[in-house]
């Protein structure tokens, strides 16, 4: 099938057409809404004269506006890539950049190799967990930043926020039957309907709250890079608001629901914890299903619109049935209901409690709750600053326990397995989460790492660039004070030696 390239960009795919050298010859990338012209060390990027109903780009102003819009955006997540709006002219039959009669216009961005993105090093192999863990801080200082107000945050209300997800299911029912089934589409649906009817307290909250915001929008692998030593958050939505000014786990669970398509589940953990450590906002994670199954719909329904297109062969259409089927699935199992757990971490400092909760919360799925970062959050205070002898009481430390227990017992009730990474040396502290675990009928397990004097030592000598404050000062005292197990605690009891492989203990408890 030949598609027509318009004389414009059949121009610009010259290299004479521009006013710097050119890495021969100039490649054009297509999508629905854009042309993609790439020169070599600069990328122009014009918009297509196309109307979809959320994206509009049928004038020369609309498409001005939003090249602007685009440009103002991702100054935000990758100022360093977005350099500026051009104008192009009509000189007899010939176009140029610049001019002051504009016939279109082309957003002029910095070009980088195409395995900057985190979805092409992911295909080679080279996405590693210090990669996505720096992501995870990077989203959470982008989402510190972003801004909001009383307007943005009017699409935090359930009618603003379900109206995407009836459109999706209207658009998709047609493909029941194909790569989606009538179980799968009823149950989603009837679990978004519930969720909306259930928890409108939960959405005013986050409203309340400013977690809704002028977010990314699009956060998914190939619209991140790592280029010069520096994550960047790119080609973020400017043409529809509603798909921008969204609650934070909007986005978290975009980059969340990625990963976990492409069968990364222990990076995603990776991201979803180092982003919510940073944030301090686990109340979130109760909204954050709804967002993974809505992400992973969308890629579905999609992709479901290729087997409409009669410009698509049919070897393709085959390929999009299956990866829509399989992101069908995925929207689907987000929604089902779960068994969830605690864990409770328990040893002195230095004995391998974060080591293992961090390993073992990429096995399971866990969200890794950390006593320190709970406390700082608590006090108000940066995470890898060193907290003064306030933060330390004991009116400190029992409020600290509380709110993590109080975390603990609220995600662990709606299905999410939860590590409590404390030292829980008191049995006041042990009785209380066991009491509420069963009181919620929440399996509960307390793993104590342990370590000889010496070891315990030396890793707090050498530790470095973590939130913990502990020094090798305090052990004696930490050691002198650790309770007894009580005969009611003891079977909820496995010590660990962290000083052997801790993988092979965890498995013989978690098979």
């Amino acid at each position: 099938m030949t598609v027509s390239i318009p004389p414009l960009i059949q121009q610009m795919l010259q290299p004479g057409f521009y006013p710097h050298a050119v890495q021969e010859p100039v490649k054009l990338i297509q999508t629905h809404v854009s042309y993609v012209l790439l020169t070599g060390d600069f990328v122009y990027k014009l918009k297509k004269p196309v109307n979809f109903g959320f994206l509009d780009y049928s004038t020369l102003e609309k498409r001005q506006h939003f090249c602007e819009e685009e440009l103002r955006l991702n100054q935000r997540g990758a100022g360093g890539l977005y350099l500026e709006v051009l104008p192009i002219s009509l000189v007899g039959e010939q176009y140029q950049l610049g001019g002051t009669e504009a016939v279109e216009y082309a957003l002029k961005m910095r070009q980088f190799p195409q395995e900057a993105l985190l979805s092409e090093m992911f295909e080679q192999g080279k996405l590693e967990e210090k990669h996505i863990a720096e992501l995870g801080r990077v989203v959470a200082e982008f989402h510190e930043k972003t801004v909001t107000n009383d307007y943005i945050r009017s699409f935090g209300e359930i009618s603003q926020v379900r109206a995407a997800f009836d459109e999706n299911y209207q658009q998709t029912e047609k493909y029941i039957g194909g790569p989606q089934t009538q179980v799968q589409f009823e149950e989603t649906k009837q679990y978004t309907d519930r969720f909306f009817a259930e928890r409108a307290s939960l959405f005013k909250s986050r409203i309340q709250n400013n977690y809704i915001k002028e977010c990314h929008g699009d956060l998914h692998l190939r619209n991140i890079a790592l280029w010069q030593d520096k994550i960047l958050l790119f080609d973020c939505i400017e043409f529809n608001e509603p798909f921008r000014f969204v609650d934070v786990m909007y986005d978290v669970a975009f980059t969340v629901m990625d990963l976990e398509a492409r069968q990364c589940k222990s990076l995603a953990n990776v991201f979803l914890n180092t982003y919510i450590e940073q944030t301090g906002d686990w109340e979130g994670l109760q909204v954050l299903p709804l967002y993974l199954s809505r992400q992973a719909y969308v890629r579905a329904k999609v992709t479901s619109f290729l087997l409409d297109d009669p410009g698509v062969p049919s070897e393709a259409k085959q390929e999009a049935a299956k990866t829509a089927a399989a992101y069908y699935q995925q929207a689907w199992e987000y929604t089902q209901p779960r068994q969830g757990q605690l864990i409770l971490m328990s040893g002195v400092s230095g004995s391998g409690k974060s080591t293992t909760a961090r390993y073992l919360a990429q096995q399971i799925g866990a969200i890794h709750l950390r006593s320190d970062a709970v406390r700082k959050h608590l006090a108000g205070i940066p995470l890898l600053q060193r907290g003064g002898d306030d933060l330390y009481t004991p009116e400190m430390t029992q409020k600290t326990y509380t709110r993590l227990l109080e975390l603990g017992i609220m995600l662990a009730s709606q299905g999410f397995n939860v590590i409590l990474d404390a030292k829980y040396d008191r049995q006041q502290l042990r009785q209380e989460a066991i009491a509420q675990a069963q009181d919620q009928q929440i399996p509960l397990q307390i793993l104590c790492c342990t370590a000889p004097l010496e070891v315990l030592q030396q890793r707090l000598q050498h530790r470095t660039g973590d939130i913990a404050d502990a020094t090798a000062e305090l052990l004696e005292s930490q050691l002198a004070a650790a309770e007894a197990w009580t005969e009611k605690e003891e079977p909820l009891v496995k010590i660990l030696d962290t000083t052997q492989p801790i993988q092979a203990q965890l498995k013989e408890i978690f098979n």
